[in-house]
């Protein structure tokens, strides 16, 4: 899973056909949906942070390759690639490797719930920014069924963990850092306004994620325990190709030809693709409660997304190219 905050630009693109449309929603709500399957197989192998580390490398290297085929402007002003670069370090660096570590320990559709719930982070904590949005009635309710659906997913794991699991308290506290990183990434990359393209300020994100992580990863001596075997592979290919670079390109033509509001839809398929996969692939058996809060974040998604985007169309035209935080 990566990120990048993207625009809908005001360029004239190319008429989408209904076929176009269609592959391009199912590239993102599977292959993304999917990537908690795949991270949850790599990880058996890999220690995390060279399993993120190296997926990243390879997918800001190509895509960054692909931008410079395209003609693109690859370097950009000392401040704007310093903002790339931080960037990249929350959101993937700190919050997909915080989602890579804790799925050593928590199945992979708990970890897409909890992960689920960043919305909910955004909103609450740009209400209190300069210029932040006021939630009106239908977001408040959204908010509060989704801190309630949190406690309902995180309470059999707590009960583990206090009980003697320490990794699956470990887990949990990275899971919840990680998503608090992410959050601030993508209060940053939303506000920082970059004029930056969207490709290339996804691979420049990348790679910085991808170098700190390999590297990090490197200094304490995790190579030993980085496995190449077939299901390492697949599970690398799978992430550099699917989450990274076809799903990532689906959610850009998305953008460009298809209303943000159904675009954002991606945040509340995403996690059921992620749990249906676990159940079936990975044979995992979420408890009863982990239902109920599934239930109560997937509504709360909904609430909270859809009351934001008819607010924003009750107050007019945005002055600014209007812009939504994704992950991959």
């Amino acid at each position: 899973m990566s990120a990048a905050s993207l625009h809908s630009g005001a360029a004239k693109h190319p008429a989408a056909t209904t076929a176009r449309i269609v592959l391009a929603f199912a590239s993102v709500y599977i292959f993304w949906g999917s990537t908690y399957t795949a991270i949850r197989v790599g990880v058996a192998q890999m220690p995390p942070l060279l399993l993120a580390g190296t997926r990243f490398l390879i997918a800001g290297a190509i895509l960054l390759a692909w931008c410079r085929g395209r003609g693109l402007r690859l370097v950009w002003p000392p401040k704007d690639m310093f903002l790339l670069v931080l960037i990249g370090l929350m959101l993937l660096g700190a919050g997909n490797v915080g989602l890579v570590y804790a799925e050593q320990a928590v199945p992979s559709g708990l970890a897409s719930l909890i992960y689920a719930v960043i919305p909910l982070y955004v909103a609450l904590i740009e209400m209190f920014l300069p210029g932040g949005e006021p939630l009106p009635t239908r977001g408040w309710l959204g908010m509060a069924l989704g801190f309630a659906g949190l406690v309902a997913l995180l309470w059999p794991s707590l009960r583990h963990g206090f009980a003697g699991d320490r990794a699956r308290l470990w887990a949990v506290t990275a899971l919840l850092a990680g998503a608090l990183c992410w959050t601030i990434g993508s209060i940053v990359s939303r506000r920082a306004r970059l004029r930056v393209n969207s490709f290339v300020a996804a691979a420049w994100q990348m790679l910085a994620a991808g170098a700190c992580s390999t590297l990090l990863g490197t200094f304490l001596g995790q190579w030993p325990r980085f496995h190449v075997n077939p299901l390492a592979l697949w599970s690398q290919a799978y992430l550099i190709g699917c989450g990274s670079l076809l799903g990532y390109t689906g959610y850009i033509y998305l953008l460009e030809h298809v209303p943000v509001g159904k675009v954002a839809s991606y945040a509340y398929v995403n996690p059921v693709v992620a749990v249906l996969l676990g159940i079936f692939l990975l044979h995992e058996r979420p408890p009863v409660e982990e239902f109920v809060g599934m239930a109560a974040v997937l509504l709360a998604v909904f609430l909270l997304t859809t009351s934001q985007f008819e607010a924003r169309r009750a107050a007019g035209p945005p002055t600014q190219p209007e812009r939504i935080t994704v992950n991959e």
